[in-house]
């Protein structure tokens, strides 16, 4: 469901709008004063074609032009002034009723009487007809002008000098066809003129402008956002004079799973002249500077691109009001609710502007209760300031707070847009003391998980990541101990170096257990250019046992990740012929990954499809082994432009006994993945419960169960049932059936910021964000008596996704696995309206929902 709000704010805050301008220079005439119009507007479209539901505002002025000074050696250099008198501010929208925030207020009250003062002084501009300017990349071209210098008067609101710069830059335009780059409030932007008999159309690629803006967004191209914009401005001309100026932009953006969530932003400008009377006379002088201080000394050249400036509310609550309004949305008996979701994913929003000091304060008062999940949120804050305070709290000296930084750590690992300073702080909680063990390979296993998202944003070459680089890869070729070797395979496993391709084949085909299983599993994570030929070989010696004997799980990781690397004719003939001669379990297996590959029409099917027309591999004899063990692929949801797939494997040991299960979910957006889930049961040694005899390769191995997870592409730190007979004996015993916690908590997983710069000088804020509410947990349990194990995975996930538009709120969507809820209504949280800013909220009227 997608409900929109528009939020007006304060001019000396910001304007949450938006506007289009680019345009035409004025061809003027000595001693004449031109009367002009000028309009902006801005809307926000929810995108349902329901006029009632949008939203914006109208800023109407009338505009005096005059000409002060000519250069006397030619006409190129003029110094105009611009003057907006009658400012008005009313609402787009008149079908908004009683719902309008303007209705019966003045302007003064509005905009605030200083800002009206200041944006209803003059200000100046220096243009240059048809020449190059040294500082700007621009050539050239007949009836081309440009604004050299903008002046303004000193110490104004940054929000104010921006609407001017809107409107100055309406006055830059060309009057032939071309392309140039030309710098206005949009910043260095590349421009296209259309010239025809009665009008120009600039057409400005808004993509290229480069201006700086503060944003970000998820790396993953599934759970990011997509946009598209475009500006076009018409000048309309009239006896070789420009009349009127018309021009719109206009911002599109789309959640890229979720189609039905959109939002656009829409503005306009209107320049048009509309009469002229007797003027000042021109002032006397060469040099532009001299007459700009005989004007007035307090004016001052300031840069046409738009500024940055940050936006103070006033009268807002604290965050620990804001905190007290939330906590009990928070509580663990109200997890399992849509509203724990939307308070979690707006308390992000308020720690984001929140000092250390603040943070800190909340997080040493509050209770044991809700104190997991204030770290969920302040994590997820990713500031500096939330970093700070976060870390000056957790004691990784100690091991009595392991949930608080277990929740720490797998949120720095669900980061939206981390970087270095993250990074280089738990590279620094490794290096020191950590007090439990689980805790210090959390950390190693997150720091990979930050890696690869860095690198993912062009920060390979950051120190930090250079440095977690040699952590990595080093601590993994001079590990003595297993544990070590696991940690850092682990942390291997989430970052995907491609430094680590030779050490991970080392421990694939020399190591033991599961060493090397964890060695092969992590080479199937890795993309297609990374499984070379050589890689191959190492997997081919692996699965048919050239050197050594390799347990079943080792053996079939290896031939998947032949199989779904372009696997050449041989290779695929070769482990269809060992159908037949493998264990019993092991032959349905393969037949069933083969079959599966066929029925699915994966990349591989071609070259099995020309291997099966080979007798010798297409027979009963093979296609007729019998056995539990089973796997399938199949879509959850499939659309033209995006599929969900899931897919379950099902190995068992030759004596029935479950040996590993496997399910995966992935979502697809073009040629864009993202690794939903993995959960992965693991069994061993389990034969001596029911005198069975192990199969080959496995008569030494110790008895173990455990459960391995990936959640939204991080590979989680696995968790163990039981290592040993005697461990497994004591759990029997116990006859505990109390689950295992493998993740739980508040993922923030789509987060996307964008601040935008509009031609009018107002300033649009996108945001937009997905939260999920996880508990994965599982357990193993054992009968004696029945001869029999059950696994139990229990996933329990409430996800909201959160759409805001210029600093508006709108929940644009919600679903509630186990049928929880579905569909839900709520109001949004309204700041006082009193200060600064109203909040728009019109009643949603659909309900929209998708699978991640």
């Amino acid at each position: 469901m997608i409900l929109l709000a528009v939020l007006f704010l304060c001019f000396i805050s910001s304007y949450s709008a938006s506007v289009k301008g680019h345009t035409t220079g004025l061809s003027l005439n000595n001693d004449r004063l031109y009367k002009l119009t000028y309009s902006t507007e801005v809307l926000l479209d929810r995108g349902k074609g329901k006029l009632q539901d949008n939203v914006g505002y109208r800023i109407s002025s009338n505009v005096d032009v005059a000409l002060l000074w000519r250069n006397p050696d030619g006409d190129d250099d003029q110094l105009i002034q611009i003057t907006m008198k009658d400012v008005n501010v009313e609402n787009v929208n008149q079908q908004r009723g009683e719902k309008n925030i303007f209705k019966g207020k003045s302007p003064p009250k509005i905009i605030g009487k200083e800002n009206l003062e200041a944006l209803q002084r003059p200000m100046l501009l220096h243009l240059i007809h048809g020449k190059k300017l040294q500082n700007w990349s621009v050539r050239s071209l007949p009836g081309f002008i440009q604004v050299k210098d903008f002046y303004s008067y000193k110490n104004e609101p940054v929000a104010i000098e921006n609407i001017k710069r809107g409107l100055a830059s309406l006055f830059q335009t060309q009057l032939s066809s071309g392309t140039t780059n030309e710098v206005d409030i949009s910043g260095n932007c590349k421009v296209t003129y259309q010239a025809h008999q009665d009008k120009v159309i600039k057409i400005k690629a808004l993509d290229s402008c480069k201006i700086e803006r503060s944003g970000f967004t998820t790396p993953n191209q599934v759970l990011g956002v997509s946009s598209k914009a475009t500006s076009v401005t018409t000048y309309k001309i009239e006896d070789s004079f420009v009349i009127a100026v018309l021009a719109e932009e206009i911002h599109a953006l789309g959640l890229n799973f979720l189609r039905t969530i959109t939002g656009k932003i829409v503005s306009k400008q209107k320049l048009e002249l509309k009469t002229t009377e007797a003027g000042p006379r021109l002032m006397s002088g060469k040099q532009v500077t001299a007459m700009v201080k005989a004007v007035n000394s307090k004016y001052t050249a300031i840069p046409i691109v738009g500024q940055i400036f940050q936006s103070q509310c006033k009268g807002c609550p604290s965050l620990l009001e804001h905190w007290q309004s939330t906590r009990k949305y928070l509580q663990p008996d109200n997890l399992s609710k849509a509203e724990a979701v939307r308070n979690f994913l707006a308390f992000v929003q308020h720690l984001r502007t929140a000092k250390k000091e603040e943070i800190l304060q909340i997080l040493k008062t509050e209770s044991k209760e809700v104190l997991p999940q204030l770290v969920d949120a302040v994590t997820s804050a990713q500031t500096s300031d939330s970093l700070e305070a976060i870390l000056d709290f957790l004691d990784f000296k100690s091991d009595s707070s392991v949930i608080l930084q277990e929740r720490f750590l797998y949120a720095c690992g669900f980061a939206s847009h981390p970087n270095e300073e993250l990074l280089r702080a738990l590279i620094s909680k490794f290096k020191g003391s950590i007090g439990s063990s689980d805790i210090r390979e959390t950390v190693m296993i997150i720091i990979g998980a930050l890696v690869r998202k860095l690198c993912q944003n062009e920060g390979c070459k950051l120190k930090a990541v250079v440095e977690a680089k040699k952590l990595i890869l080093g601590g993994l070729e001079k590990a003595g101990k297993k544990e070590d070797t696991t940690m850092y395979l682990l942390a291997l496993k989430n970052a995907l170096l491609p430094e680590g391709v030779p050490l991970l084949l080392k421990y694939a085909e020399a190591g033991e257990g599961h060493i090397s299983h964890l060695a092969t599993t992590t080479l199937q994570r890795y993309d297609l250019p990374f499984i070379t030929d050589e890689v191959k070989k190492t997997l081919n010696r692996i699965y048919h046992q050239n050197h050594k004997v390799h347990e079943k799980t080792v053996r079939t990781t290896a031939a998947a990740v032949i199989l779904n690397n372009n696997p050449s004719y041989m290779e695929v003939k070769n482990i269809l012929l060992s159908v037949g001669e493998l264990p019993q379990e092991m032959n349905k297996y393969m037949l069933s990954i083969v079959q599966d590959i066929l029925r699915f029409e994966m990349p591989a099917s071609k070259m099995i499809r020309r291997v099966l027309k080979e007798m010798v591999a297409h027979n009963y004899d093979r296609f007729s082994r019998s056995g539990s063990s089973s796997a399938y692929t199949g879509y959850i949801e499939r659309s033209p432009h995006s599929a969900s797939t899931y897919s379950l494997d099902i190995l068992y040991s030759g004596s029935g006994i479950l040996r590993r299960s496997n399910l995966n979910i992935f979502q697809y957006i073009g040629k864009a993945g993202l690794h939903g889930s993995q959960v992965v049961i693991e069994a061993q040694g389990l034969e001596a419960l029911i005198a069975a005899t192990p199969d080959e390769g496995e008569e030494n191995l110790d008895s173990y169960a455990g459960m391995s997870a990936i959640l939204f592409d991080v590979q989680l730190r696995p968790v163990t049932f039981f290592n040993g007979y005697s461990d497994l004996m004591s759990k029997m015993l116990s006859a505990s059936g109390d689950p295992i916690t493998v993740v739980k908590g508040l993922i923030l997983i789509i987060d996307h910021s964008q601040e935008l710069q509009l031609q009018s000088g107002l300033k649009a804020n996108i945001e937009v964000q997905g939260g999920l509410a996880i508990d994965i947990s599982g357990a193993m349990e054992f009968s004696l008596w029945y001869r029999e194990s059950k696994t139990r995975v229990k996933n329990r996930q409430f996800e909201k996704k959160y759409e805001r538009l210029s600093t508006g709120r709108g929940y644009v969507s919600q679903r509630r696995k186990e049928s929880l809820l579905s569909g839900c209504e709520f109001p949004l949280h309204q700041e006082n309206s009193d200060m600064c800013k109203v909040v728009f909220a019109p009643q949603p009227d659909s309900t929209s929902s998708g699978w991640f």
